[in-house]
């Protein structure tokens, strides 16, 4: 009988043991996630960011590892200690970093220290699971530890962008990964207390740490709103994460200012100079256009310009976020700038990436109006690149004009340029213009078509705030410091424009 009661404890301490690997193993890469994810938004570079985490998570697990063959004392309460630091840390992590970006100014040191702590912590994980395990003869040990591991961090993966992201938000997100890293080092505790050496201290550390993450959970959006106020120059009139980004919408008198992963989309003050220059210049150069398509412009300003002209029948805005259009729609802060434009009958509203979009189109645009973000990440980069162009030249009716923002001339002016002679690759035509708008700065524009036009004969012929015919004629001129130099075209694969865009705005803010 004792045998037998022997062989069942010694089961259920293997099986807690396998449990608790699975879940710290989750709760590992929900940190690894936030942390990639906050610095793609505070740093910008998406790809950057995230490769630099999980090659710096993996070196500092390396370490980890390497250190553990150092550590001595009861294997079962270092492990438990390992555990309790690792979900304190990781529930924090968010905070401490929103901390160290809007207020402390020290985001890059602080976010290489919780790297390797956390990261170090998980190192140190699998050899003391080993040793708590030893005893208990299990067989193939570190083949089934490291299968729980996995499976741990797959889930984990799957959850992060379609289930908490989304719907938590990244704040809530790390208390609520903390709080159930907690739960399971205290169920552990609980289970082995009889063989802890350290129970009163380590329970002490559990118990403090749980009241401090939980607090932190049920706090999370105030926690938020006071971050934001820093990060933001003016009062945050909505803040939300979608399944896509981070969207802001900021109030100070008469400027509504609209963020994007923290960047600038709009302010309320300028963003008609934007707005008239983007559509109106192609707009000019087609006798009665019927059919627009609007690739981006999710905040319903391109399409309110649109609107003006009374030939056309139909227009398709293609913005892949839909909490983006949908605020556009309702919040009346937007719809007040937008002039309901999104609610017009003759707008229809597509949720789509615009690459598969325009590849899958079958329909015919007069005017395809490109009023994308800029190609700050890869991601960003394929809607510049010569294959997407091939894709929307495919689809402008005979006669017709593409154009697309295209950052600044004078910040970012071979990025500029290469998109100018990536469109000259497939368009016969291509045109270059810009207009100084102070929210950003100098911004460009280029037009395209099949064939020429004169992008300054055509007269306006509605109604506008900024823009005149002598105007108009004067975008088109550039100053020596800002003209045009040979680049390389932007492909797929050689993502060159990417690389020229970080460059050249890392000269001027860095």
């Amino acid at each position: 009988m004792a045998t037998k009661r022997n062989i069942e404890n010694e089961s259920k301490s293997v099986a807690t043991i396998f449990a608790t690997v699975f879940i710290i193993a989750a709760c590992g890469i929900f940190y690894e996630l936030l942390i990639s994810t906050l610095s793609s938004y505070v740093l910008g570079s998406s790809v950057l960011q995230f490769s630099l985490t999980i090659g710096l998570f993996l070196f500092f697990m390396g370490i980890g590892s390497y250190l553990s063959r150092f550590v001595r004392g009861p294997a079962l309460d270092r492990f438990i200690a390992v555990e309790l630091v690792i979900g304190i840390v990781g529930g924090l992590s968010v905070l401490l970093l929103s901390y160290a970006y809007a207020i402390a100014f020290t985001y890059i040191p602080i976010v290489l220290l919780l790297i390797a702590c956390i990261s170090i912590c998980i190192g140190l994980e699998i050899p003391l699971v080993m040793r708590v395990l030893k005893p208990l003869n299990v067989k193939e040990g570190i083949a089934q530890v490291l299968s729980f591991d996995y499976i741990g961090a797959l889930i984990a993966s799957v959850l992060f962008p379609l289930v908490c992201l989304p719907y938590l938000g990244i704040m809530r997100t790390a208390f609520l990964v903390g709080v159930i890293n907690l739960v399971v080092a205290g169920m552990t505790l609980r289970f082995f207390h009889k063989q802890i050496k350290s129970v009163k201290l380590l329970s002490s550390v559990w118990l403090v740490g749980m009241l401090v993450l939980v607090a932190g959970l049920v706090y999370s959006p105030q926690i938020t709103s006071y971050f934001d106020s820093y990060t933001y120059q003016d009062h945050v009139i909505y803040s939300h994460q979608s399944p896509y980004q981070k969207i802001v919408l900021t109030k100070f008198k008469d400027d509504v200012r609209l963020y994007l992963n923290g960047s600038l989309q709009f302010s309320a003050i300028d963003e008609a100079r934007y707005h008239e220059a983007l559509v109106h210049v192609p707009m000019r150069l087609v006798q009665e256009p019927k059919h627009v398509l609007i690739l981006g412009g999710g905040d319903g300003l391109a399409a309110r310009e649109v609107l003006k002209y009374l030939s056309v029948e139909s227009i398709t805005v293609v913005d892949l976020d839909p909490e983006v259009t949908t605020l556009a729609k309702e919040h009346p802060m937007l719809t007040d700038i937008n002039k309901f434009s999104l609610l017009s009958a003759k707008v229809l509203v597509r949720n789509e990436d615009a690459f598969v979009f325009v590849q899958e189109a079958t329909s015919q645009y007069d005017v395809v109006i490109i009023d994308l973000p800029d190609p700050s990440d890869f991601s960003v980069g394929k809607l510049y690149a010569k294959e997407f162009y091939q894709s929307v030249e495919r689809i402008i009716a005979p006669g017709g004009v593409l154009v697309t923002q295209a950052s600044s001339p004078f910040f970012a002016r071979r990025p500029y340029w290469m998109v100018h002679h990536t469109l000259e690759s497939v368009f016969d035509w291509v045109d270059a213009y810009s207009l100084q708008v102070p929210s950003f700065g100098p911004w460009g524009f280029h037009v395209a078509a099949s064939r020429p036009h004169n992008s300054t004969a055509a007269p306006l012929t509605v109604s506008t705030t900024v823009l005149t015919g002598e105007l108009v004629e004067s975008m088109f001129i550039f100053s020596k410091d800002v003209a045009e130099i040979d680049t390389d075209i932007h492909t797929l694969v050689n993502q060159r424009l990417v690389h020229e865009y970080e460059d050249s705005w890392k000269y001027f803010y860095e």
